[in-house]
Parts: structure tokens; C-alpha cells; sequence
């Protein structure tokens, strides 16, 4: 079972040599291509390749239906059998699962099953490079250094069920995050991209945006912690409802631990959020954010579920127009919650707002601040989803419809939802890169969104 093995015989031979009641496998081939750079200059590039199997094991008892996981990388001809009795012992040794549900059944198998996985390579960045140089030159020339990295993965995955079910989808994600600093470290900007194939990408522009930053930050303005008007990017908007969707789990809510709890029992579905006709919602054939269609769950999770793998994945409005639909749930949670199936997708869209662009709600700013994006977000309670994080590389005071200057950086304490709640605008819908959480999720797009009273709860020394 070497590299030369197509990954659609590993997975019909590792179902042959199971002996469990039902044996679901995956097979994810991943490539992968890196360029870094440091004061105006590439440091390193690299492509690397990998694969790695998972199996999980269905066994039945008079007690229910039991289930074992392994994931193994670089598995050998000699180490498949063996990983495939280890998921089956781990199933043996569990106890039932609480989540077990029929595998999803078999249907015509996709018709790229049988195909070699997708790649990348030092290819994909054969425009983004020179457009990169170029940016390096004007940089230098206005005394300015870039730092950063641009990232490029594919990773196809290969699913069958002892059900019979064959799928495939293949996964570019690709990454930009651009640093401009000063020359005596004093000022720093940041500006990162989502991208599928680094075609619609411009570093150049990039640049010239960082550029200006650094120019705004030439003024500094200390500022006490306290409430200001703020706006907020796209990239933090985004970073903020990522941390949200991840807490909206149907059976948490029901059983009253989450924000989207209703006092007394249930949930707050059909619950108004916010007084903005604002949509938040999941598709896996959204343009430029595209993603797999059916579940992929290499394990269980609150409401996520292996037994749901091949589980087709469709739109879902998580809010409407301003109110609750749904909550993230498995068919098990769903049962057990009353709610409908809703597997969390993997990408995410809030729109919904004008077509106003940040530059022209900065224009209608008497006085606030303009974020760049948020970082280290943790949650402080679960309860109201109050969560704690730091700005970074850039907060700027707005005066009279102008940035002034830098002011010094904060510590925030917000519940997304509560910042919804009270925002009173939003405008043009974007693709963004979510800086926080870009290793995990990198397919967002938000508007920015003005925030009247946004708590800086404490000034923070970081740059």
C-alpha cells in the first residue's frame, strides 16, 4: 500500500477485511505548497504530500450499537489489516454510543471515486510571485517591510460505507497573510485573503492598503479601556460568528447550557436576534467558498456524528432575516431535540447589509474606532457566549469621518450575539480571511459592521 496506491483501493480493501457489523472509511489525500517571506524577501517555499486512513468500526450488542475510531498516516500494505482490527477492538471495548444511528446507505457510486486525487504544487503561485516582487519593490521604496506566508492545500477525500456508499470531494483552501511593519518595528498592519487557487488574489493592492495603515498609525493616540463606536471589519466579524456557529449545537441549547437557551426550557429559535435584516447561513455551493456536500466526521462531537458520514449536506439559514432558524445537529441530536438535521457545513455567510464598503461607514463616523482584526478569542461564559480576545496591528481613531491616528490596542469582552444585537449597520458582504481562526476555517464571508457601544474592557500593550 504505497504512495503509488490509489486511494479508492485502500478504501474498498480496507472494507473487505472488516469483520465489524458496519465499517465506515476515509481516505484523505492532502498536497500541499508554502511560500514565506521576511523583510522584503522569500525565506523559504516547500510542497510536502501526505495521506492518512481513518476506519471506524460499527459493532452491535444487546446493549446497542458500539463504535471504534483509528486514524493512521502513512499506512503500508502490512499496517492496513491491523488498523482495521484496532478500530474494531476499540469498538468492542466501548461501551454503546449514544449517537449510534444506521449507516447512511449506499447509492451510485460518484463517478470520480475511482480517479486519481487532486494536487497542488509551486505551480499555483506562478502569477502570485512576481505580483509578490513587485509588491517587495514598493515596499522597500517606501521604507516599509513585509513579512508573511501564502499556503496552498488540496486534500481529496475518499469515502465508503459497508453500505455501499462511494464518495468523493476534493478541498482546495488556500491562504494569504501580509504583516507590513516599519523599519523601527514601532508600526505594524495586517491584511490576509481566503482564496481557491491564488487567481484572484493581489498582493500589490494589498501592499498599498497596508501602506496607508502604517501612515495612519503615524500619529499615536493613547486611549483609556471603556465603550467606544466601532467598526468592525470583515475579518472580525467573521472571527466572531465562526466562535458562534461552533456553539450553536442543538442539544446543548435544549438542554440549557448555551446562549440560544429559552429561560425555562428549549431554545430560542424563531427568537429575534437582531434588529438588521441580517442572514447567517451555510452552502456548500456558495461561489468561491465551496465545500463537501455530505458529512465528513472523523469523529463524534456534541452534534456531529461518524455514523452521519455521507450524509448530504445542504443550505441552511441559521438566522433569517434577523431570527433564529436552526441550531447544529446530527440526526441524532435532531431526534433528540426536536430540531431539524442540520450538519454545520463548513463555510459561513452573513449578509444581508447595504452595499456601503467600510471606507464609506468610516466617512459617516463622527468619532469611533477601526479594528484590523481580533486574535487569541477565548470564551469567558458559555451561558451568554461571552468571549474575551485582543485587536492587533492596528486600532485607529475616526474623527469627523477621517482616521487621525493609532490609538493603543485593547482586551474585548462580547457575545457575537449580543454584538448583533446591537449593531446598527452593516454593509457590503465580503470574502475575508478569519484571522483567529484561519487554521481551522478559512471559508467566511461577512460585512462590516458598525457597533455603538463595543466594550474594550482593558488596554493591552501588544502591537
Amino acid at each position: 500500500m504505497t504512495s503509488r496506491t490509489k486511494p479508492h483501493e485502500i478504501v474498498e480493501r480496507a472494507l473487505e477485511l472488516s469483520r465489524a457489523d458496519g465499517c465506515v472509511v476515509l481516505a484523505d489525500e492532502e498536497s500541499s505548497a508554502n511560500l514565506r517571506w521576511a523583510g522584503n524577501a522569500l525565506t523559504t517555499n516547500g510542497v510536502t504530500r501526505g495521506r492518512t486512513l481513518t476506519v471506524i468500526a460499527t459493532v452491535d450488542g444487546a446493549q446497542g450499537t458500539a463504535s471504534g475510531v483509528v486514524s493512521r498516516s502513512a499506512v503500508t500494505a502490512d499496517d492496513l489489516e491491523p488498523l482495521v482490527r484496532a478500530a474494531e477492538a476499540a469498538a468492542r471495548d466501548a461501551g454503546p454510543a449514544e449517537d449510534a444511528q444506521p449507516l447512511v446507505g449506499g447509492a451510485a457510486p460518484a463517478a470520480s471515486f475511482t480517479e486519481a486525487p487532486a494536487e497542488t504544487s509551486s505551480e499555483v503561485f506562478a502569477a502570485f510571485a512576481p505580483a509578490l516582487g513587485e509588491a517587495f519593490a514598493t515596499a522597500r521604496a517606501g521604507g516599509r517591510e513585509l513579512y508573511g506566508f501564502a499556503y496552498h492545500a488540496v486534500t481529496s477525500t475518499y469515502l465508503g460505507t459497508s453500505t455501499g456508499l462511494r464518495l468523493r470531494h476534493d478541498q482546495p483552501t488556500g491562504t494569504l497573510e501580509l504583516n507590513a511593519k516599519s523599519t523601527d518595528r514601532t508600526r505594524s498592519a495586517w491584511a490576509g485573503a481566503s482564496t481557491r487557487d491564488f487567481t484572484d488574489v493581489d498582493p500589490l493592492a494589498m501592499e498599498g492598503d497596508l501602506a496607508r495603515q502604517l501612515g495612519w498609525a503615524e500619529r499615536r493616540v493613547d486611549l483609556p479601556a471603556g465603550r467606544y463606536e466601532t467598526l468592525l471589519p470583515p475579518s472580525a466579524v467573521a472571527d466572531l460568528l465562526i466562535y458562534q456557529l461552533w456553539s450553536s449545537g442543538a442539544r446543548d441549547a435544549a438542554e440549557g447550557r448555551t446562549v440560544f437557551s429559552k429561560p425555562g426550557g428549549g431554545t430560542r429559535i424563531g427568537e429575534k436576534l437582531t434588529p438588521l435584516p441580517l442572514t447567517l447561513r451555510s452552502d456548500p455551493a456558495e461561489p468561491g467558498l465551496e465545500c463537501a456536500p455530505f458529512v465528513i466526521a472523523h469523529t463524534s462531537g456534541d452534534d456531529s456524528s461518524v455514523f452521519d458520514n455521507g450524509l448530504p449536506v445542504g443550505p441552511v439559514e441559521w438566522i433569517r432575516e434577523g431570527t433564529l432558524q436552526q441550531l447544529a445537529s446530527s440526526r441524532y441530536t435532531a431526534a433528540l431535540t426536536g430540531v431539524p438535521v442540520a450538519p454545520s457545513g463548513d463555510n459561513l455567510v452573513l449578509d444581508g447589509g447595504g452595499e456601503r464598503s467600510l471606507a464609506d461607514m468610516v466617512a459617516d463616523t463622527e468619532r469611533g474606532l477601526l479594528l484590523t482584526c481580533l486574535w487569541y478569542i477565548r470564551e469567558v461564559d458559555p451561558a451568554t457566549l461571552l468571549l474575551t480576545g485582543l485587536t492587533r496591528d492596528g486600532v485607529y481613531l475616526v474623527e469627523n469621518g477621517e482616521v487621525t491616528g493609532a490609538v493603543n490596542n485593547f482586551r474585548f469582552n462580547e457575545s457575537p450575539v449580543d454584538v448583533l444585537g446591537r449593531a446598527v449597520e452593516a454593509g457590503r458582504t465580503e470574502r475575508t480571511l478569519p484571522r483567529e481562526w484561519s487554521d481551522w476555517f478559512t471559508r467566511a464571508a461577512a460585512p462590516p459592521l458598525r457597533v455603538p457601544d463595543f466594550n474594550m474592557s482593558s488596554v493591552s500593550q501588544g502591537v
